[in-house]
């Protein structure tokens, strides 16, 4: 076996390419530079060496560079020295070393007074469990676990009908004027029941982009209006699953299962607090509002997600410490279970997970994931092999951890890189900050360890070409540059390549990372449009001006007399849509519109924004009219 043979001619898997272990033992113009800057100590005269004529056509290149070398060192001698010496030092020992395969941890010597005790755990490890290595127990384990976790997937997504499974965002209401004139596009109001079956982890499925409700904004949290009446009414656009949750029908954990009914127009929504989630009022009347009922029908409702995982997790450890196949046959079998248990169970992308787009995205996966075995796991892992206790420390843990960045890295304050979000978001700069100081930590770290090889060269050229090939695309005209998690792994997974703790720790959590990036959400691009990093946020257009205002409103005049006005239209937009109340209640060319529909006892909130066609503009901030008759005028800038 190539990957736990190395370490017999010199300690590491390095050596694996003989074609560069070779070249490098070589006679190669680096030696002759470090007999020029030896030289130039010994004396501050022109360097003479010579180039072996072994190299043939490249004899020339070298004899100029000689020359460019000695015409420096006798202009500048102590410059050309300093820099000699910072480039040897970066460029490290030649002909290249390997680093020594690590010594176990947990073979213990313990000494004292009355001698030496020894404990030796990893060598009783591997003593154990000799006999189960072996290829017919892996093929078992195999079948085993292919029909558990049939049974597994089965019952997580497929009993429930698929018509009763909903995500974490399903709502009844769309934003801004998605329900069309009167809501219109989202009837029915009345009169409709609706059993839901919810999954677990719902109460971190926050908005992304700033909601408007009433006179509020709404964002980095889900989105629950009402709720806190004597009937928990809530209103049509919040969030389905985390009102369940807040309601105490469903479990943060485990989901579950509930039941609705529609019950039309309804004013005056209070705010709840409760089971962790906190609800906003809303002060005037919706056309669609919900209540949940008592029970359900629905069976085999609890989301089996921490099942699966301690079922994967186990699996993987036995495979780790107990069946120790080869390097890259636990390799693949790693990718496969952390690729298809979130695709299951921790991170499916609908309810029930669509298959045909986790497969479409599988088989890209597996190239990917081999170019790094090529690159750094075939490199660390082997050499892990003969500590596999320890080992499945260094490599399992983070792994799963890099599986499960949803929960993992639930409560850092930052969910994309973004100016706005950022700014916007309360810690989010100084959990950047510490998330900076932390990688430049372990790349400085991992640039140390790569000097010490020799290898320093070699890697930093690469990724000085990919930040070169990085810096272009990233100026392409109307695209802009977004670095997933998972391209994030693909750029760090290659300096990783070393028989290092450090080094299997980082491929283990940026390898989980790789495959949640990839089977969660697919592999966008690179490069996107200001419109898909957008999402359901502003659009920057430029927004109407209502000519209404405090100073203007007649609060003597009824409100079925009143009218409210705005500007004209400017140059590209062909009409206007009022939401009045977060309803679309007008769209044309009118310059005002009639109040005398709406109820004088309750507050009103309008919005307007400019259309062309069948688009709509940003919406302004919302205006207030109190039933005191107070004018409350928009605050600058997008709802």
């Amino acid at each position: 076996m190539l990957e736990a043979s190395s370490s017999s001619s010199s300690g590491s898997s390095h050596l694996a390419d003989k074609n560069l272990s070779l070249r490098d033992r070589k006679p190669s113009f680096d030696q002759n530079i470090q007999l020029e800057e030896l030289q130039a100590i010994d004396s501050e005269a022109a360097l003479t060496t010579t180039v072996p004529s072994t190299y043939g056509h490249s004899t020339w290149h070298a004899r100029m560079r000689s020359r460019l070398t000695s015409y420096l060192v006798s202009k500048h001698p102590r410059s050309t020295m300093k820099i000699g010496r910072i480039f040897s030092y970066l460029r490290g020992p030649r002909p290249k070393i390997d680093l020594p395969e690590p010594m176990p941890w947990l073979d213990i010597n313990i000494r004292t007074r009355w001698g030496q005790f020894t404990l030796p755990l990893e060598s009783l490890s591997s003593r154990l469990t000799r006999l189960f290595a072996s290829p017919s127990l892996l093929v078992i384990l195999g079948v085993t676990y292919i029909i558990g976790l049939a049974f597994f997937s089965r019952a997580q997504s497929f009993i429930t009908p698929a018509s009763s499974s909903i995500g974490c965002t399903a709502t009844y209401w769309l934003p801004n004027d998605g329900c069309g004139l009167d809501g219109g596009l989202c009837l029915p109001f009345i009169d409709s029941l609706f059993e839901f079956r919810c999954p677990a982890q719902c109460k971190s499925v926050i908005l992304q982009n700033p909601r408007t409700v009433g006179d509020q904004q709404v964002v980095f949290t889900p989105l629950v209006v009402g709720g806190g009446d004597a009937n928990r009414t809530y209103r049509g656009d919040s969030f389905i699953c985390a009102a369940a949750l807040q309601a105490g029908l469903i479990s943060n954990n485990r989901g579950g299962c509930a039941a609705l009914e529609l019950i039309g127009n309804f004013s005056s929504f209070v705010p709840l607090t409760a089971n962790g989630l906190s609800s906003i009022a809303f002060p005037t009347t919706f056309p669609l509002s919900f209540r949940f009922l008592p029970s359900t029908s629905l069976t085999h409702c609890e989301d089996r997600r921490d099942s699966a995982l301690a079922f994967n997790v186990l699996v993987t450890w036995i495979l780790f410490v107990i069946l120790r196949p080869r390097p890259i046959i636990f390799y693949w079998c790693l990718v496969c279970i952390g690729f298809w248990h979130i695709t299951l169970f921790s991170q499916p992308r609908a309810s029930p997970p669509p298959l045909g787009d986790a497969f479409g995205t599988f088989l890209p996966t597996l190239f990917i994931s081999y170019v790094f075995w090529r690159l750094a796991f075939r490199f660390t892992l082997p050499s892990f092999s003969h500590i596999a206790l320890e080992g499945s420390v260094w490599y399992l843990a983070p792994f799963w951890a890099g599986i499960l960045t949803n929960l993992t890295t639930d409560k850092i304050p930052i969910d994309r890189l973004t100016a706005s979000d950022l700014s916007k978001r309360s810690g989010a700069i100084a959990a950047l900050i510490i998330i900076i100081i932390i990688v430049a930590i372990m790349v400085f770290n991992q640039v140390r360890v790569i000097r010490t090889t020799g290898w320093l060269p070699h890697y930093a050229g690469w990724y000085v070409l990919g930040g070169l090939v990085t810096l272009v695309i990233s100026l392409l005209p109307g695209l802009e540059l977004r670095l997933h998690h998972y391209i994030l792994s693909m750029i760090l997974i290659p300096g990783t390549g070393f028989p290092t703790r450090l080094s299997a720790i980082y491929q283990g959590f940026l390898l989980g990372m790789f495959l949640n990036g990839g089977a969660a959400f697919g592999f966008d691009s690179i490069l996107q449009t200001a419109a898909e990093l957008r999402q359901d946020g502003p659009l920057g257009s430029i927004l109407p001006t209502f000519l209404t205002n405090s100073t203007t409103f007649n609060a003597s005049i009824p409100l079925v007399d009143q009218l409210i006005s705005w500007d004209i239209l400017p140059e590209g937009w062909d009409g206007f849509a009022l939401l009045v109340d977060d309803v679309e209640r007008y769209t044309g060319t009118a310059l005002n519109f009639s109040l005398a529909a709406f109820d004088p006892n309750i507050p009103h909130f309008f919005r307007l924004a400019f259309t062309s066609g069948a688009n709509t503009g940003d919406f302004t901030m919302p205006a207030a009219l109190w039933p005191n008759g107070s004018w409350i005028n928009p605050l600058p800038g997008p709802s």
